[in-house]
């Protein structure tokens, strides 16, 4: 039997996985790069770790407002195309803030701005990015194929920190930008080459894929814990970095090739967090992201604690490979619950908890690290990732190596009338006859299966009802948007569904359950379309 830990490396065999992953590292090289010039920059020109804060949060806002819709925009139109696009914005953004330091027409303020820009394209790379992994590989290569695009960013962590602190030293920051920018040209040139599966394009407008999405998440287990913990930790968890720059030139004298190397440190950490994930996994087992996430806080409290070069050196290393194990296991955790009809809006969800909550925690650490110092809010900070894997281990959280794919035959699981001219929303009910109290009690833990599987998978209502005239006659109705919108959706049912459904058929008098489908019409106007009975 094939193993999460044999494919890990198997992926890098695929010629348009392996292009795509090492242009993603050129990518996050660069992208690290510019962070490290510009936290710099913004530190020589202010001193405040309030600004310093806003700059790193920057790139991280706009996630707070385009994350669902970039997340549905992944589900409804070719990723391929999302990425090229998302990579233009932020190498123009990335260019333009080398053409203004290198006029020397730079400020704090145009400088946040650019990261604003840049913030944009990345709210619509990111989602993109992780709903394209699975299509570049075969199904049982998926899983190592996540935990590579994961490990990749620790690579990036341990040379883009140390490259930008080396180019801001020896170059200045513009030129560090314009290296930043042809990290983004590389994916940018990559994307527009690879060709994934063929793309399938969603029948659903924007808004309605959006609360798609919601309500996917919401009546799906596992999603909502993940999201919360992940949450937590990032806005905890930002204080390292966002403080890192204050401590290097405060606490230890630093300067910005110091920064490098510590930025490099958590990146080393991190590789060997990616090498090392599935061994933890194995010694940890489902206590692994909470252990975890407190061991990661109990670095931060003495890397705050203790200004010591080699402390401080020991205590990012550990938490890079933390970082790795954490977000490595949650993110491929989200992957391999969700079906590809709606990868998009769940990593977007994911993205949005853990990445998008960075800025709110970086200004706050910042705020603290004004008024008591930069040491003593990555100390309150850490203390408060501890108290965020104290809770974790209270809770259960979905464990990698225990989680079974969902498996879509792609065939539709009945046979349906054939309604083209359908417009509008579609009522689907279907009745059973239960002729025993004791099997209704029990039919009605079905229908609260059915309730939050017709909801994950695309109702927006859903009803039961029992019948005043025969009591054993049980009624389930529920509406989806459109006939088109339900024949996809009976397309992407996967055999945890089906299974569902199946259950459900069991029950009640044989051949006496009857389903219709009710289609809207106008009662002055034509009819627009009629019920289509059937057995």
């Amino acid at each position: 039997m094939t193993t999460f830990r044999d494919t890990t490396l198997a992926s890098l065999r695929i010629p348009g996985f392996r292009q795509l992953w090492l242009a993603i590292m050129a990518f996050n090289v660069g992208h690290l790069v510019l962070v490290v010039a510009s936290s710099w920059q913004i530190l020589e020109m202010t001193g405040s770790p309030l600004w310093v804060s806003a700059m790193v949060g920057a790139p991280t806002v706009p996630l707070l407002v385009l994350a669902l819709p970039a997340g549905a925009v992944a589900d409804l139109f070719d990723r391929r195309l999302i990425l090229v696009g998302s990579s233009a914005v932020m190498a123009i953004a990335s260019f333009g803030m080398a053409g203004a330091t290198l006029a020397d027409r730079a400020s704090p303020s145009l400088l946040v701005g650019f990261g604003v820009v840049l913030g944009i394209g990345v709210a619509f790379f990111n989602p993109a990015w992780q709903a394209i992994v699975p299509a570049l590989v075969p199904q049982h290569l998926v899983p190592g194929a996540i935990a590579l695009n994961s490990a990749s960013g620790g690579v990036a962590t341990a040379l883009g920190p140390a490259l930008g602190g080396l180019l801001v030293a020896t170059a200045g920051p513009g030129w560090s930008f314009l290296a930043a920018t042809t990290g983004y040209g590389v994916m940018l040139v990559t994307s527009n080459i690879v060709r994934p599966s063929t793309w399938e394009s969603d029948v659903d407008s924007l808004t309605i894929a959006i609360a798609g999405g919601i309500r996917y998440l919401r009546f799906s287990d596992g999603y909502l814990t993940l999201l919360l913990v992940g949450s937590a930790f990032g806005f905890t968890s930002a204080a390292l970095r966002a403080m890192l720059p204050n401590l290097t030139s405060d606490a230890l004298g630093g300067g910005a090739g110091v920064y490098g190397v510590l930025l490099g440190a958590f990146g080393a950490g991190a590789i060997v967090g990616g090498i090392t994930r599935a061994s933890g996994g194995r010694l940890l087992g489902p206590r692994m992201v909470p252990v975890s996430i407190i061991v990661f806080g109990a670095a931060g409290a003495l890397v705050g604690a203790v200004p010591s070069l080699p402390v401080v050196l020991l205590g990012v290393t550990v938490s890079g490979l933390l970082w790795t194990w954490i977000l490595a296991t949650m993110n491929t955790v989200f992957q391999m619950l969700t079906p590809d009809w709606v990868r998009g809006r769940t990593m977007a969800a994911f993205v949005l908890a853990v990445f998008g909550i960075l800025p709110i925690g970086a200004l706050a650490a910042g705020a603290v690290g004004d008024v008591f110092g930069a040491g003593n809010a990555l100390i309150a900070f850490s203390v408060g990732v501890m108290a965020v894997g104290a809770v974790a281990a209270r809770v259960k959280v979905p464990v990698l190596e225990e989680i079974t794919p969902p498996v879509v035959p792609g065939a539709v699981s009945a046979v349906l009338p054939e309604s083209p001219t359908v417009r509008g929303p579609v009522m689907v009910v279907t009745t059973w006859t239960i002729p025993t109290e004791q099997e209704m009690e029990s039919f009605a833990g079905v229908l609260a299966e059915l309730r939050r599987l017709r909801l994950a998978t695309g109702a927006y209502r859903w009803n039961a009802y029992r019948s005043l005239d025969d009591s054993a006659r049980i009624s389930e109705t529920y509406v989806v948007h459109s006939w088109e919108h339900h024949l996809q959706l009976q397309e992407r049912l996967d055999t945890r569904a089906l299974d569902v459904i199946g259950h459900a058929a069991s029950f009640g008098v044989p051949g006496t359950v009857v389903t219709s489908h009710l289609v809207e019409f106008e009662v002055l106007g034509k009819v627009q379309g009629r019920p289509a009975d059937q057995p």
